[in-house]
């Protein structure tokens, strides 16, 4: 009844939204356009920090050795000019106060999640690669989703290299993430699971999937937003269920006359945590 009530909800929803509920390794309890693609916005950070965990278990780098802090990348399109990110577009002053110095990669890790800082995103893409990246979203269970390139590489996107998402993807990944945290799995050891986990848990953006939660639940997620667009995604660890994960992606057309940008993202977090809160609802009923 629960997922009937969700659809009718969100058929008056205008724009696409997508989502994905179940447990971990398990099959949907729902979903609503799986398979539907987004603009990943921050989501990709997800299997940024995947495929940086992935290369110091492959002993290609070690976390803890300080690496410059530089505002200057490579374009995914070749020939292009090297890009910069704009300071006034970031969420994190901290990574700003180290350009020039050095800084760990396992801090920026933790700032491109935790503030999800595009600058720390950018360097610890570049200390990866994309290649890597996009191994990683393999190895998670994607299907449809992609890193092709950077945050900011304004030439790439204007060529149409972009980053495209889905609920689906997103929901695989998280999934192996937490599952691997028990027991060996694709992505990396369950001690790297575990670290990927915690940093997810100490995620500061609580408006949208987490606002839809009892004050105190564990919930190991990452969200993203630009202009028309707002995603949350995550896996939840209730004390009296098992974990399951949520994943909700909106995407909004916003012609002109509509609403502004504030508004329709307030939207968003509203409705991201009205789903979060249903589903909690009904987290003893989840097949698996």
């Amino acid at each position: 009844m629960i997922w009937a009530e969700l659809d009718a909800h969100l058929d008056k929803v205008p724009g696409t939204v997508s989502a994905y509920v179940g447990r971990p390794g398990a099959p949907p309890a729902w979903t609503r356009l799986p398979d539907a693609t987004h603009y990943a916005a921050s989501t990709m950070k997800v299997a940024v920090l995947v495929a940086l965990h992935r290369a110091a278990e492959a002993g290609r780098l070690d976390l803890d050795t300080p690496i410059p802090v530089v505002n200057e990348f490579d374009s995914a399109l070749p020939g292009a000019p090297r890009f910069g990110c704009d300071r006034d577009y970031d969420n994190d002053e901290a990574v700003w106060e180290r350009v020039g110095g050095t800084a760990p990669p396992r801090w920026l890790a933790e700032r491109m999640i935790v503030r999800s800082s595009n600058l720390a995103t950018n360097i610890v893409l570049g200390l990866v690669g994309l290649p890597a990246v996009a191994q990683a979203w393999t190895l998670g269970g994607a299907r449809h989703s992609a890193t092709g390139r950077g945050i900011e590489d304004f030439a790439a996107r204007e060529a149409g290299i972009t980053n495209p998402v889905t609920a689906a993807d997103l929901a695989a990944l998280l999934g192996a993430v937490a599952l691997g945290a028990h027991r060996p799995g694709p992505l990396a050891s369950p001690a790297g699971c575990a670290a990927m986990l915690d940093v997810l848990c100490a995620q500061e953006f609580r408006e949208d999937i987490a606002s839809g939660l009892p004050e105190g639940t564990r919930i190991a997620h990452k969200n993203g937003w630009v202009r028309g667009v707002r995603h949350g995604a995550g896996v939840v660890f209730p004390d009296d269920a098992p974990p399951y994960v949520i994943v909700v992606c909106t995407t909004t057309d916003l012609a002109d006359g509509g609403p502004s940008g504030d508004e329709v993202e307030d939207d968003a977090c509203r409705l991201i945590a009205d789903v979060s809160a249903r589903v909690w609802a009904a987290r003893h009923d989840l097949p698996g």
